[in-house]
Protein backbone atom coordinates (compact mmCIF):
# COMPACT_ATOMS: atom_id res chain seq x y z
CA UNK A 1 0.00 0.00 0.00
CA UNK A 2 1.51 3.50 -1.47
CA UNK A 3 2.25 6.68 0.67
CA UNK A 4 -2.10 8.32 0.29
CA UNK A 5 -1.32 12.13 -0.35
CA UNK A 6 -4.00 14.31 1.42
CA UNK A 7 -4.29 18.21 0.12
CA UNK A 8 -5.34 20.50 3.36
CA UNK A 9 -5.42 23.08 1.38
CA UNK A 10 -3.24 25.07 -1.64
CA UNK A 11 -0.04 25.22 -0.17
CA UNK A 12 0.17 22.46 2.55
CA UNK A 13 -0.46 18.49 2.04
CA UNK A 14 -0.08 15.42 4.83
CA UNK A 15 0.90 12.17 3.78
CA UNK A 16 -0.08 9.28 5.18
CA UNK A 17 2.30 6.32 5.11
CA UNK A 18 0.89 3.62 7.50
CA UNK A 19 1.10 4.44 11.31
CA UNK A 20 2.43 7.68 10.63
CA UNK A 21 2.10 11.08 8.75
CA UNK A 22 4.30 13.50 7.25
CA UNK A 23 3.89 16.94 6.07
CA UNK A 24 4.93 19.36 2.83
CA UNK A 25 4.67 22.95 3.31
CA UNK A 26 4.92 25.49 0.76
CA UNK A 27 5.66 28.97 0.83
CA UNK A 28 6.25 32.01 -1.88
CA UNK A 29 9.93 30.90 -2.27
CA UNK A 30 10.55 26.94 -1.34
CA UNK A 31 8.91 24.25 0.43
CA UNK A 32 9.51 21.91 3.46
CA UNK A 33 9.18 18.53 3.66
CA UNK A 34 8.27 17.83 8.04
CA UNK A 35 9.76 14.74 8.03
CA UNK A 36 10.15 11.99 5.07
CA UNK A 37 7.94 9.04 6.19
CA UNK A 38 8.26 5.37 7.08
CA UNK A 39 7.89 2.79 4.38
CA UNK A 40 8.14 5.85 2.09
CA UNK A 41 11.52 6.57 0.11
CA UNK A 42 10.49 8.72 -2.39
CA UNK A 43 8.95 11.58 -0.59
CA UNK A 44 11.37 14.10 -2.26
CA UNK A 45 10.22 13.48 -5.69
CA UNK A 46 6.31 13.39 -4.05
CA UNK A 47 6.51 16.25 -2.80
CA UNK A 48 8.46 17.48 -6.40
CA UNK A 49 4.74 16.37 -8.08
CA UNK A 50 2.84 19.14 -5.67
CA UNK A 51 5.15 22.12 -6.23
CA UNK A 52 7.52 23.65 -8.85
CA UNK A 53 9.69 25.36 -5.66
CA UNK A 54 12.59 24.22 -4.43
CA UNK A 55 11.80 21.57 -1.88
CA UNK A 56 14.16 21.26 1.51
CA UNK A 57 13.40 18.53 4.52
CA UNK A 58 13.45 18.94 8.60
CA UNK A 59 12.78 16.20 10.46
CA UNK A 60 11.30 16.36 13.95
CA UNK A 61 13.52 13.30 15.59
CA UNK A 62 15.48 11.54 14.10
CA UNK A 63 13.59 7.84 15.03
CA UNK A 64 13.37 5.53 11.78
CA UNK A 65 9.86 6.11 10.87
CA UNK A 66 10.52 9.52 10.27
CA UNK A 67 13.62 9.62 8.21
CA UNK A 68 12.71 7.19 5.32
CA UNK A 69 13.20 9.17 2.58
CA UNK A 70 16.04 10.97 3.69
CA UNK A 71 18.68 9.57 1.76
CA UNK A 72 16.92 11.83 -1.20
CA UNK A 73 18.26 14.81 0.49
CA UNK A 74 21.78 15.86 0.56
CA UNK A 75 21.23 18.68 3.64
CA UNK A 76 18.34 17.70 6.58
CA UNK A 77 17.57 20.41 9.04
CA UNK A 78 17.70 18.72 12.17
CA UNK A 79 18.09 19.01 15.80
CA UNK A 80 21.77 18.54 16.58
CA UNK A 81 21.02 16.03 19.46
CA UNK A 82 19.17 13.62 17.11
CA UNK A 83 22.63 13.11 15.35
CA UNK A 84 24.54 10.68 17.30
CA UNK A 85 21.07 8.50 16.99
CA UNK A 86 20.52 9.32 13.19
CA UNK A 87 24.47 8.43 12.48
CA UNK A 88 24.37 5.43 13.92
CA UNK A 89 21.34 4.15 12.26
CA UNK A 90 22.91 4.74 9.06
CA UNK A 91 21.62 8.36 8.23
CA UNK A 92 23.63 9.85 5.39
CA UNK A 93 23.32 13.63 5.00
CA UNK A 94 24.82 17.11 6.16
CA UNK A 95 22.78 17.65 9.05
CA UNK A 96 21.92 21.47 9.21
CA UNK A 97 21.39 22.33 12.78
CA UNK A 98 17.64 23.79 13.99
CA UNK A 99 17.10 25.18 17.51
CA UNK A 100 14.44 26.53 19.97
CA UNK A 101 13.59 29.78 18.42
CA UNK A 102 15.13 29.46 15.01
CA UNK A 103 12.54 30.62 12.43
CA UNK A 104 12.60 28.76 8.48
CA UNK A 105 10.71 31.32 6.28
CA UNK A 106 9.57 29.66 3.38
CA UNK A 107 8.68 33.12 1.90
CA UNK A 108 5.46 34.79 3.58
CA UNK A 109 5.30 31.47 5.60
CA UNK A 110 7.68 31.71 8.91
CA UNK A 111 8.14 28.45 10.77
CA UNK A 112 8.85 28.63 14.05
CA UNK A 113 10.84 26.14 15.96
CA UNK A 114 10.24 24.60 19.49
CA UNK A 115 12.46 22.40 21.43
CA UNK A 116 11.14 19.38 23.29
CA UNK A 117 13.31 16.96 24.70
CA UNK A 118 11.79 14.10 26.26
CA UNK A 119 10.44 11.43 23.40
CA UNK A 120 13.72 11.65 22.51
CA UNK A 121 16.47 14.06 23.20
CA UNK A 122 16.55 16.77 20.64
CA UNK A 123 12.78 16.43 19.50
CA UNK A 124 11.34 19.32 18.03
CA UNK A 125 7.67 20.85 16.77
CA UNK A 126 7.15 23.31 14.65
CA UNK A 127 4.58 26.31 14.78
CA UNK A 128 3.16 27.70 11.43
CA UNK A 129 2.75 30.72 12.77
CA UNK A 130 0.63 32.71 10.06
CA UNK A 131 -1.82 28.83 9.95
CA UNK A 132 -1.35 29.19 13.56
CA UNK A 133 -0.84 25.23 13.75
CA UNK A 134 1.72 23.31 15.92
CA UNK A 135 3.20 20.55 13.50
CA UNK A 136 4.22 18.21 17.04
CA UNK A 137 5.94 15.39 15.81
CA UNK A 138 5.69 12.34 18.26
CA UNK A 139 5.63 14.34 21.49
CA UNK A 140 1.67 15.68 21.58
CA UNK A 141 -0.35 13.24 20.37
CA UNK A 142 -3.70 11.20 21.45
CA UNK A 143 -1.71 7.86 20.54
CA UNK A 144 0.54 5.43 22.30
CA UNK A 145 4.00 7.86 23.15
CA UNK A 146 7.31 5.40 23.70
CA UNK A 147 9.25 6.68 26.59
CA UNK A 148 11.21 3.12 26.64
CA UNK A 149 14.76 3.08 25.72
CA UNK A 150 18.23 4.83 26.57
CA UNK A 151 17.37 7.84 25.03
CA UNK A 152 13.78 8.43 26.33
CA UNK A 153 13.35 10.86 29.43
CA UNK A 154 10.08 11.42 31.18
CA UNK A 155 11.30 14.16 33.15
CA UNK A 156 12.77 16.07 30.07
CA UNK A 157 9.15 15.12 28.44
CA UNK A 158 7.21 16.82 31.68
CA UNK A 159 9.56 19.72 31.67
CA UNK A 160 9.22 20.50 27.75
CA UNK A 161 5.12 19.90 27.90
CA UNK A 162 5.33 22.88 30.65
CA UNK A 163 7.62 24.89 28.65
CA UNK A 164 5.25 24.73 25.77
CA UNK A 165 1.75 25.58 27.75
CA UNK A 166 3.27 29.09 27.36
CA UNK A 167 2.80 29.60 24.26
CA UNK A 168 -0.65 27.60 23.37
CA UNK A 169 -2.12 31.08 22.36
CA UNK A 170 -0.21 31.00 19.66
CA UNK A 171 -1.74 28.02 17.79
CA UNK A 172 -5.08 27.09 17.43
CA UNK A 173 -4.26 22.84 16.51
CA UNK A 174 -1.74 20.99 17.04
CA UNK A 175 -1.29 17.92 13.98
CA UNK A 176 0.67 15.06 15.08
CA UNK A 177 2.52 12.66 13.84
CA UNK A 178 0.57 10.03 14.86
CA UNK A 179 -2.89 8.99 16.00
CA UNK A 180 -6.15 11.04 15.86
CA UNK A 181 -5.57 14.69 13.45
CA UNK A 182 -5.93 17.15 14.73
CA UNK A 183 -5.72 17.41 18.06
CA UNK A 184 -6.89 20.81 20.98
CA UNK A 185 -3.80 22.55 22.61
CA UNK A 186 -5.60 21.41 25.55
CA UNK A 187 -4.04 18.09 25.43
CA UNK A 188 -0.58 19.39 26.51
CA UNK A 189 -2.65 20.19 30.11
CA UNK A 190 -3.90 16.46 30.19
CA UNK A 191 -0.02 15.25 28.95
CA UNK A 192 1.64 17.19 32.00
CA UNK A 193 -1.06 15.45 34.44
CA UNK A 194 -0.13 12.26 32.94
CA UNK A 195 3.83 12.23 32.74
CA UNK A 196 3.31 13.97 36.34
CA UNK A 197 1.25 10.68 37.74
CA UNK A 198 4.09 8.73 36.31
CA UNK A 199 6.82 10.59 37.80
CA UNK A 200 5.66 10.32 40.93
CA UNK A 201 4.23 6.85 41.07
CA UNK A 202 0.74 7.70 41.46
CA UNK A 203 -0.72 6.15 37.72
CA UNK A 204 -1.96 2.90 37.06
CA UNK A 205 -0.08 0.91 34.61
CA UNK A 206 0.24 -2.78 33.18
CA UNK A 207 2.92 -5.12 31.60
CA UNK A 208 3.69 -6.42 28.61
CA UNK A 209 6.17 -7.08 26.35
CA UNK A 210 7.21 -4.95 23.20
CA UNK A 211 10.24 -5.49 20.79
CA UNK A 212 11.77 -7.48 23.57
CA UNK A 213 11.59 -5.53 26.36
CA UNK A 214 8.96 -5.64 29.25
CA UNK A 215 7.45 -2.17 29.56
CA UNK A 216 4.73 -0.61 31.63
CA UNK A 217 1.67 0.54 29.64
CA UNK A 218 0.07 3.55 30.86
CA UNK A 219 -3.37 4.47 29.64
CA UNK A 220 -4.86 7.51 30.64
CA UNK A 221 -7.72 7.99 28.19
CA UNK A 222 -6.42 10.74 26.70
CA UNK A 223 -2.98 9.57 25.61
CA UNK A 224 -1.06 5.92 26.26
CA UNK A 225 2.65 6.06 27.68
CA UNK A 226 4.82 3.42 26.97
CA UNK A 227 7.75 3.31 29.58
CA UNK A 228 10.97 1.57 31.46
CA UNK A 229 9.66 -0.73 34.09
CA UNK A 230 11.49 0.80 37.40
Amino acid sequence: MGCEIIKINDTTWRMEDGMVRFFLLVGTERALLIDSGMMTHDAKDIAESLTDLPVSLLNTHADGDHTGSNAQFAKIYMHPLEEPVYRAKGGAGEIVPVREGDVIDLGGRPLRIFDLPGHTPGSIAILDENARVLIGGDTIQDGRIFMFGSHRNMWDYNCSMKRLKEHVGDFDEVWPSHSSIPVKPELIDQLIDGSEAILSGNAPFTEEEMRGNRIRVYNMGYATFLCDPE
